[in-house]
């Protein structure tokens, strides 16, 4: 009887623990969101649409994204997956643009100042992570006109697309790290604030990983 109460509890307690952590990762993406949003204060600047469409694009936008198809943080859980398709689609395109809208932002405010142009491992780093994010958007368009995808199958893109998805959010949540390494970030925020704030990309990253590496498991078991 007390083995059948463990075996019954281990699960209740690991969809708890799920549950909480999608909780919290909706929670840091959308504090971090706002809190660098206040700091860079949009529109004071050139510069200050930089940190504000970035951290929006690969924290909030791509991070909600991914999220509406966890089973246990999805915003729309009850929605057709079809649905969830169009969301997350609707989404990626927005931290597509967002996205290119930052990288112009610094670009011209770099060169309103005679400086250059991608000297540090940010700005490469950012600007490789932009150009992949274009390559694995435009890669995906197949998965929604069907009739593009000859010679595919669907599961098998669906896969490649969750793979180079979870490559693309890494490389964004490393950008989103090395930005909190600037110069502008450290002089702005210090102690325990800076940690904080690093806590969030990181927290995010590590739940998206489990997300993706739980449900291509999981299908590779069913069709196993």
């Amino acid at each position: 009887m007390a083995h059948n109460r463990e075996a019954e509890c281990e699960p209740r307690c690991y969809t708890s623990v799920r549950t909480g952590s999608a909780a919290l990762t909706h929670f840091s993406c959308f504090s971090f969101t706002v809190f660098i949003a206040v700091l860079s204060r949009p529109g004071t600047s050139w510069f200050s649409w930089h940190p504000f469409f970035m951290t929006l694009a690969f924290s909030f936008f791509m991070t909600e994204a991914i999220l509406l198809f966890s089973p246990y943080g999805s915003l729309i859980k009850r929605f057709p997956h079809k649905t969830k398709g169009r969301a997350h689609w609707i989404l990626q395109c927005l931290c597509a643009c967002c996205a290119v809208l930052g990288v112009a932002a610094i670009s011209y405010n770099k060169h309103l100042n005679g400086k250059p142009h991608f000297t540090s491992w940010h700005g490469l780093l950012g600007l490789f992570t932009v150009c992949v994010l274009g390559v694995q958007s435009v890669a995906a368009v197949p998965l929604i006109y069907h009739s593009l995808a000859k010679g595919w199958s669907l599961a098998k893109l669906k896969r490649y697309h969750a793979a180079s998805g979870l490559v693309t959010y890494l490389l964004g949540s490393v950008s989103l790290l090395l930005g909190l390494s600037s110069a502008w970030f450290t002089a702005s925020v210090r102690g325990y604030t800076w940690y904080l704030s690093a806590l969030c990309p990181a927290l995010s990253t590590l739940v998206m990983m489990s997300q993706v590496s739980r449900a291509y498991m999981a299908k590779k078991r069913l069709h196993s």
